[in-house]
């Protein structure tokens, strides 16, 4: 008896320091820079009281011999500590009740946006998140995005650089674009990707190529290398000052072309070791072992927009929700305005980019559920494959809106790249489309002023918000994590219940208007790129050694339908969507320079209705005006007011929003 006993204690004992062994070989010091405790100027938050902030810096280690982390690109070229483990060292903004006791047990993590945190950025004001507070949560945000310069208003990560076994750089060939440019410009940075700016291995022109063709996809016209140089031209002329990160341009660049470079760069950061630090971190501070957070989160969401919003599906799909105890990471987590995969777990990754021409990142598994890619010839997969292997996938409240149909290829992860059947949803997501929202979502409202144009764009901008149907859905998502309240169905459009076409007006029955342009020719293509062997098309992983890329194909993509009035019809619309008060898309098009006439990128716009019958015949708009709607003011507001309660009866709005909504109607100028 007394033989067992020891026995099991033991065992316990080792199982305790294998524990902590383990914990340390993942994250290995936390440093706290500031404690500001209480926050936001000893505010209190309902029931839960009062908030401190601590700011600090984690310092991590990776075992590049672990599983969990081969995966990672060029980790096992990573330079590497005594203990054989590859280094990493990132920031973090905790925000934890000061007392403890009162926490909920739900750690929230918000994954940051190029760098950019809410999260972070609320020091004073707790702004959108006031709400988690009140609720008790926990709540973190962590630098992940290797390529980002240090910034007190970013978070960041500090990523090791990978090399050849001999210590010699390693090389491969990187595509910078440059267009829309200010005219007379002599110098413009290399951005690829909005931020990544990998160095040339030479700034000899000889050995690149740089490159110009205009709109009408017309040949390309090289650039002589006499004639450009890696350089700076705004202080001194031609050939400029050398500088690796710029490249001048004798007389100037042209906003009428595309400019395309493409050289050979040197010295890649090893860029997916962000997947891995979000998970430990978030396993470290949910785990109660942390002296920072000395209690057990019970569970953990997580939500991430556009950007931050791929990292969390390739986070999932690349097997980052299971730490390296087996232990499931996120038990929830909200992908929002986020259709594509992260393109970061590649040599010389761009994390930055976005869904621009040849930017990987739709290239691989797209959908939840499995889907054979017939179409491309990539072998079965589904974003789940990892975690459901595992057993740690998570609970996912998916969303987006118009914008992401036309601008960053939604179309293939409802119906495939023959875009002929929907592909169905497994038991663990749901998918919420918010119709006729611009990227994000516009700042609501109830005005019949008209908004400006934004970014040279020609169509006003899109008012139409999706922040108040998101709230209600983040509510949803953390009771199905805690207390296993499933949320409402979902709601998207769907072919098999006739919600989808074609992106030209003949399909669409999109109204013509005198004076606006049509959705013809607007929407992003879709694209199949061979970037060369290399590159790991389904993992979204490897390298590229094509630059640019070898179009193959031009796939089928489909868009959401759209009533008389050139609204959409499917979805979980706004209470303004519902009350219009004109019409409103998720695309736009350039009013000038290089791309004018076609899509602005990621930015919707917005035709109102004309205020009377007789502005509206004369300005030869089909549309019924807002007189012939709703009559009068009261009219009006009575719309508003079925729109909120319907919605809030369906859980997509809370009811503080309906009042506030109904009160915002009764205050504006409509009708008056």
């Amino acid at each position: 008896m007394y033989g067992n006993m020891k026995r099991i204690l033991l065992a316990g004992l080792a199982s305790v320091l294998l524990s902590v062994t383990a914990a340390q070989a993942r994250i290995s010091k936390i440093v706290i820079e500031r404690r500001e405790s209480p926050a936001y100027q000893g505010q209190s938050f309902g029931e839960t009281g009062r908030y401190e902030r601590l700011i600090g810096r984690a310092y991590g280690e990776l075992d590049p011999k672990a599983p969990l982390n081969a995966i990672i690109t060029d980790l096992q070229l990573a330079p590497r500590n005594a203990r054989g483990m590859v280094e990493y060292s990132a920031t973090f903004v905790l925000i934890k009740p000061l007392d403890l006791g009162k926490a909920s047990g739900v750690l929230l993590y918000e994954v940051p946006n190029r760098g950019n945190s809410a999260v972070a950025r609320a020091s004073n004001n707790p702004g959108a998140i006031a709400d988690y507070l009140k609720r008790g949560h926990v709540v973190l945000t962590s630098g992940w995005q290797g390529d980002l310069a240090p910034a007190d208003t970013l978070q960041t990560i500090t990523v090791p650089v990978a090399k050849n076994e001999d210590g010699t750089s390693i090389t491969g060939p990187v595509l910078a674009q440059f267009s829309d440019m200010p005219a007379n410009t002599s110098t413009l940075p290399i951005l690829i990707g909005r931020t990544a700016h990998p160095q040339p291995l030479s700034l000899d022109t000889t050995k690149a190529t740089l490159t110009r063709r205009a709109y009408d996809g017309s040949a390309l016209f090289p650039i002589r290398a006499t004639d450009w140089s890696f350089a700076d031209c705004s202080k001194s002329p031609f050939p400029g000052t050398p500088d690796p990160g710029k490249v001048c341009i004798k007389g100037g660049f042209n906003p009428a072309y595309l400019y395309e470079l493409v050289y050979t760069a040197k010295d890649p950061q090893v860029l997916g070791i962000g997947f891995a630090a979000t998970r430990d971190l978030n396993a470290y501070f949910k785990s109660g072992d942390a002296s920072e957070l000395p209690r057990k989160m019970e569970f953990a969401a997580a939500w991430g927009n556009s950007q931050s919003g791929n990292f969390l599906r390739t986070l999932v799909h690349l097997g980052f929700n299971q730490d390296e105890a087996g232990r499931i990471v996120f038990e929830g987590m909200n992908p929002n305005i986020a259709v594509r995969q992260l393109a970061m777990n590649l040599r010389f990754a761009a994390p930055g980019g976005a869904a621009g021409l040849y930017e990987p990142g739709s290239d691989g598994v797209l959908w939840w559920s499995d889907y054979t890619d017939e179409v491309r010839g990539r072998p079965r997969g589904g974003l789940l494959d990892r975690c459901s292997a595992s057993g740690t996938c998570p609970k996912v409240v998916e969303t987006f809106g118009s914008s992401e149909f036309w601008d960053l290829r939604a179309s293939p992860n409802l119906v495939g790249t023959r875009a002929d059947r929907d592909i169905p949803l497994p038991p663990n997501v749901r998918r919420y489309y918010f119709p006729g929202v611009t990227h994000g979502g516009g700042p609501g409202g109830f005005s019949t002023a008209t908004p400006r144009p934004p970014n040279r764009c020609e169509l006003p901008a899109n008012p139409n918000p999706s922040s108040d149907t998101l709230r209600a859905l983040m509510v949803a998502l953390v009771d199905w994590v805690a207390k296993g309240t499933p949320p409402p169905p979902s709601q998207y459009p769907r072919l098999d219940q006739s919600q989808l076409t074609l992106p030209t007006q003949a399909a669409l029955g999109f109204p013509i208007i005198s004076g606006v342009p049509l959705p013809d020719g607007n929407i992003n293509p879709f694209y199949d790129y061979d970037f060369g062997r290399s590159f790991r098309y389904n993992d979204l992983s490897g390298a590229i050694s094509m630059e640019p890329p070898v179009v193959k194909q031009v796939m089928i993509s489909l868009v959401p339908k759209v009533d008389a009035d050139g609204n959409e019809t499917s979805g979980v619309a706004s209470v303004l969507h519902q009350a219009p008060l004109g019409t409103y898309v998720g695309w736009n098009v350039f009013a000038e320079g290089y791309s004018k006439g076609r899509n602005c990128g990621l930015v919707g716009g917005y035709i109102p209705f004309a205020k009377t019958k007789t502005e509206r015949a004369a300005a030869g708009d089909p549309r019924p005006s807002l007189e012939e709607r709703y009559h009068d003011h009261a009219g009006y507001v009575a719309q508003v007011q079925t729109a909120a309660k319907r919605l809030v009866e369906q859980r997509f709005l809370l009811p503080d929003d309906a009042d506030r909504l109904v009160r915002e109607a009764e205050a504006s100028d409509v009708l008056r």
